[in-house]
């Protein structure tokens, strides 16, 4: 993407009631790398709540000194997949916005019964933590032998604090299966009774553990009920219903479901996803209740761009009157405003929010040819000196950019964007999103092939936005020029001129949107004609998720009144 356009330690504590709960946290951290100190506080305000490292996989608790701890697994860069993951940190937080790194505190070499693999990997995934008789147990899935793959144990350490002077145990957990699982969870019930999960590839298993929390109290048994169970069991408890969440078998795109049981070994009721998928190919997370809020937490490849690196992040998490959980609004950085605030009127292109690649923005190309106006970003920005205007430009679709600016009084508004097509192709368009969401109208529009000086204008009209400030997101299909854009209050409705059915992305992952000419039905049915989806559709652009069919090529027929329209997709 190019681009700007301008014209002209803590106490030693037990956890709350004595036993350990399981509970989430919000907001966000740093931690100094290559620097000895007993913690280090920083504070953010958005997710990522981790930067300075990779971190996956959190396990969240409060503790009965008032804080919320996270224990997560570490993403080594440059990446080397999954069998590179070798250290322990911890977190913290008293107030979800500012959070301490505790540092390190388990390494694989540290492990005395785990089996130096030939191939140098270091298998140190999900782990938990609990509390019991005054101590802290952390929880690890390492092999003790190749083939790694089917070795797994749960290695323990101990220690009198909740975030450091670990020690590993010279056993893994007593009583496991010889083949053993991953991910393990440790739940402790209101009758003070303990109890142990774990589970992969398809199966999760749960039993009682001993009160000396290093030996099962009997076989484990296989958890019934659990619709698509992938990986990650995490449970917890509230208003006398027990809650088993983990994530499906969605390939390359997991998504965490839950389901709900009168008894903490089940039998189970699916109750459906939570938690859609992220920007990781993967997801794990953690269900904790903090401070009269619950939270959610888990990890997305917002930073990193890819699945393989992975940013822990934490959100509110909120239940329906039949205690179903309410599906998680996932939200992210998405960087600062640019020098001052920028009110209604124009904004220029290279004014884009501060905050860096996977915050403010997304660049995939090289560019940048003008680059003393924002130094030290990778956004392309070039000048027209001819015209003696900066703009973005070498945009794709997989890039985007955010901009905060604040509006004086709610209303509807229109937004003009000077802007146009580097190439004359009829297909280069974008779409918006404001504060997270995507607007009433969130279709794409169309750039026109145009140069400088003359560049098109594209009206996206009919914004609603309240009092205060936004943050608006562009997302480009192809390349463009794209010079500024000019917030403007409303003096009347604009309704676009909709003549036919447009359906898009094409292909999908799933979800797509739609943008009717009228009020009607609709079908969507596969190449044999059976029907994966009816519904009733207004005149307003709208969403459909069918991401549960297999992929291949079908037929979204529109019936509206004596008119039919139809429009073909590939689902991939």
């Amino acid at each position: 993407m190019s681009g700007k356009s301008r014209s002209n330690l803590l106490p030693q504590t037990p956890p709350l009631g004595g036993r350990r709960v399981k509970l989430l946290v919000m907001k966000k951290i740093f931690v100094l790398p290559l620097i000895i100190l007993l913690s280090v506080q920083f504070s953010f305000a958005q997710n990522p709540f981790v930067r300075d490292i990779y971190t996956a996989d959190p396990s969240a608790h409060v503790w009965a000194d008032g804080r919320l701890y996270v224990y997560p697994s570490h993403d080594i860069a440059p990446p080397r997949g999954c069998d590179l993951m070798d250290k322990y940190h911890v977190y913290s937080t008293g107030d979800m916005v500012n959070w301490t790194d505790h540092g390190q505190i388990v390494e694989a070499s540290q492990v005395p019964w785990g089996q130096p693999l030939a191939n140098g990997g270091k298998f140190m995934w999900a782990p938990d933590c609990a509390y019991r008789n005054g101590k802290y147990y952390f929880y690890f899935p390492h092999p003790d032998k190749d083939p790694w793959n089917s070795n797994w144990k749960i290695g323990i350490a101990v220690s009198d604090k909740p975030a450091s002077d670990f020690t590993i145990l010279p056993e893994p957990l007593k009583g496991l299966p010889e083949s053993g699982e991953i991910d393990p969870c440790v739940f402790i019930d209101d009758d003070d009774q303990v109890y142990f999960y774990y589970g992969g590839g398809s199966r999760c298993f749960g039993g009682k553990l001993k009160d000396n929390m290093i030996e099962l109290d009997g076989e484990l048994q296989q958890m019934t009920g659990l619709y698509d169970f992938h990986e990650g069991a995490w449970v917890f408890k509230r208003n006398g219903i027990y809650y088993l969440t983990y994530a499906d078998n969605k390939s390359g795109a997991n998504q965490l479901r839950y389901a709900t049981s009168n008894s903490p070994l089940g039998p189970w009721l699916h109750r459906g996803v939570y938690l859609n998928s992220t920007t990781s190919d993967t997801s794990h997370g953690s269900v904790v209740e903090y401070k009269g809020q619950w939270w959610v937490f888990y990890h997305t490849a917002d930073l990193s761009g890819t699945g393989l690196l992975r940013s822990i992040c934490v959100d509110s998490l909120f239940f329906d009157e039949n205690d179903a959980i309410k599906t998680v609004v996932q939200t992210k950085d998405a960087g600062k405003p640019y020098r001052d605030i920028q009110r209604e009127g124009a904004v220029e292109a290279e004014d884009f929010n501060e905050g860096g690649q996977g915050i403010a923005y997304w660049d995939n190309t090289e560019g940048n040819q003008y680059r003393k106006y924002r130094l030290g970003e990778s956004v392309d920005i070039d000048q027209s000196r001819r015209w003696e205007t900066i703009y973005v430009t070498d945009t794709d679709n997989k890039e985007y950019l955010n901009y905060t600016f604040e509006v004086s009084e709610p209303g509807t508004y229109h937004i003009d964007f000077i802007i146009g097509a580097v190439n004359n192709n009829p297909e280069v368009k974008f779409y918006l999103e404001f504060d997270g969401t995507k607007t009433s109208n969130p279709r794409r529009y169309t750039v026109p092939f145009a140069e400088m000086p003359g560049l098109a204008t594209v009206t996206v009209p009919n914004i609603q936005l309240n009092r205060g400030k936004h943050t608006m997101t562009f997302y480009p299909s192809g390349n463009v020029r794209f010079d500024k854009f000019v917030v403007s209050k409303a003096t009347g409705i604009i309704t676009p001129a909709v003549k036919r059915l447009h359906v898009y992305p094409n292909p999908t992952n799933g979800v797509i949107y739609f943008e009717s000419p009228s009020a009607g039905s609709v079908n969507i049915a596969g190449l044999s004609g059976r029907r994966v989806y009816s519904g009733i559709v207004d005149d307003s652009l709208q969403s459909i998720d069918i991401s549960g069919v297999a992929s291949g090529i079908y037929f979204v027929a529109l019936q509206t009144g004596a008119e039919s329209f139809r429009s073909k997709i590939f689902v991939k």
